[in-house]
């Protein structure tokens, strides 16, 4: 807690300094036994994007590390923005990564509904109670008053902003309008609010609202309402105790607070999260395919390695994980440490080649737990339509897809990658025909016949290579000549992994039979 004395030093402070003034004491005034409900409340509007998925993945740790709740509340009552089937797409990405809310439109639950273009009634009724208690008022301003007022401010440099008119009218003068069929909105008044909030990441935060703009519009003409008036109700009905969400809109909070307190509430406690930012130092956008979730998820990306790549970037810890270097830790353990006041207060960057580096490690991860069988199956599929092309032979036996995904672990960063050109020879068996001079056709008979005679267990690279070698000195054949003969006849391509490496993966069946088949059609050819 922050004594008196230092409070009557940020409050001189901020007199002295007229802007939002923020400092880095971290408090958060909740015991593990508070009833704690979060809500997720994006607008469908595109594509879940990272930052919106860092946005619900703190508020579900939140949530599981204290025992409570998560929401997902769908805020659409920007009809002119929404995307068709974003809201559906919405609640299919958190359920990917592993974060479902516990209510939510899909799921419903006691407080629905919970999409606010269904809670209009709701909205009017409170706006109406604001309207009575004389917190609010009707303007009247038309659309083209207003954009004057904008231009006029731009025009002086300065932040746009309502002048209050319409908070000046009598009731004679209102009724004079209602009564000519004038079309208004409702608009909150705003008071002094000089005292700072508690930010659950940032610490105290003072900003005047009051001061420094004009009565925002909590009810619009067409009867819906403003994030300002709609997120105040939808969180007070829901019961929502904490409000984690992004720090665009700490600016916003003290408004919020006057209808908390015009309403006679008892606000939830909040908490902004810092932006995070691309690798130039952009802000992230939903137009960006490469920072939302369906995207990357297309790219082959994991759940957990997504979510442990966004904690990275963020913090929010007793102790730092990825200190000495990227592990990839559950839901459960990430919640069993979660602490928001430790959350960074500080924009931070993606780097992409650290969330490759996690994919690496989760695919490890799944194959060294036995969870193999989905991964198995995953491959198949990324093969089968590669390599659909007429005629073409391709090997997706279950114990070949598993050893493939053994073997690679350790060399790729998504399934995708075991799909790229210098791979294909995994899945794709070469046509091999090719004309060979004798001493060339010779050696490939030694190499077919004695890699016949051999063991499997004998089959590794580590005594393949050195076999190779004394073949080529025997045979009187250079030894990059041999590889480069191994190489077209095994998987038809001139680059890739090392000649004993590829045999090794392929097995000493699968490159006994490729031997053979590129010596029939040498023969074939001959005749």
């Amino acid at each position: 807690m922050i004594s008196p004395r230092c409070h009557e030093f940020l409050n001189l402070f901020q007199r002295l300094v007229p802007k939002i003034f923020i400092n880095h004491v971290k408090n958060v005034s909740t015991s593990p036994s508070d009833k704690v409900r979060v809500r997720f409340a994006p607008s469908p509007t595109g594509h879940l994007h990272l930052g919106g998925l860092r946005t619900a993945l703190y508020n579900y740790l939140f949530a599981r590390s204290r025992g409570g709740a998560l929401v997902l509340r769908l805020e659409d009552t920007d009809q002119s923005r929404l995307v068709p089937g974003a809201a559906e797409a919405l609640e299919r990405d958190l359920a990917w990564a592993g974060i479902p809310p516990d209510e939510s439109p899909a799921r419903g639950g006691p407080h629905g509904p919970y999409t606010q273009s269904q809670r209009l009634p709701i909205y009017r009724e409170h706006a109406e109670r604001l309207l009575q208690s004389g917190a609010a008022y009707r303007c009247f301003c038309s659309e083209r008053r207003l954009d004057l007022l904008r231009r006029e401010a731009l025009r002086a440099r300065q932040v746009p902003r309502y002048d209050n008119r319409c908070r000046h009218l009598s009731q004679q003068q209102v009724g004079e309008k209602l009564a000519r069929g004038e079309h208004f909105c409702i608009r909150f008044k705003l008071v002094p609010s000089p005292e700072p909030f508690q930010d659950l990441v940032y610490g105290p935060v003072a900003y005047d609202v009051g001061r420094h703009e004009g009565d925002p519009v909590v009810l619009k003409g067409d009867g819906y309402p403003t994030y300002h008036l709609a997120s105040v109700v939808d969180d007070r009905l829901m019961q929502v105790s904490h409000v984690l969400r992004g720090v665009e809109w700490q600016v916003s909070t003290p408004k919020h607070l006057l209808i908390y307190r015009a309403l006679g509430w008892e606000p939830p406690q909040f908490g902004h999260l810092p932006l995070i930012l691309n690798p130039d130092a952009t802000k992230l956008s939903k137009r960006q395919g490469d920072v939302s979730v369906g995207g990357l998820r297309e790219r082959g990306i994991f759940p957990l390695a997504l979510l442990n790549y966004v904690t990275l970037a963020g913090g929010g810890f007793t102790r730092d994980l990825y200190r000495t270097k990227p592990c990839i830790y559950s839901l459960p353990e990430l919640a069993s440490v979660f602490d928001v006041g430790r959350l960074n207060a500080h924009s931070c960057r993606l780097q992409p080649d650290q969330l490759r580096e996690f994919n690496r490690l989760e695919l490890q991860r799944r194959l060294s737990s036995g969870d193999d069988a989905e991964l198995v199956q995953q491959v198949r599929q990324l093969v089968a339509t590669k390599f659909a092309r007429s005629g073409v032979q391709l090997r997706l036996e279950d114990e070949h897809v598993l050893a493939v995904l053994r073997w690679s672990q350790a060399r790729v960063h998504t399934l995708r990658d075991l799909v790229e050109p210098h791979l294909a020879f995994l899945w794709v068996v070469p046509s091999t025909a090719v004309d060979l001079p004798p001493a060339h056709r010779a050696v490939l008979e030694r190499v077919s016949a004695e890699v016949a005679g051999m063991a499997d267990a004998q089959f590794q690279k580590e005594w393949l290579k050195p076999w190779l070698q004394r073949v080529a000195e025997d045979s009187g054949v250079q030894f990059r000549e041999l590889m480069k003969l191994l190489r077209a006849v095994l998987s038809g391509l001139q680059e890739g992994p090392g000649v004993a490496e590829m045999m090794h993966i392929l097995g000493r069946s699968e490159t006994a039979s490729r031997l053979d088949r590129a010596l029939s059609v040498l023969k074939t050819h001959s005749q």
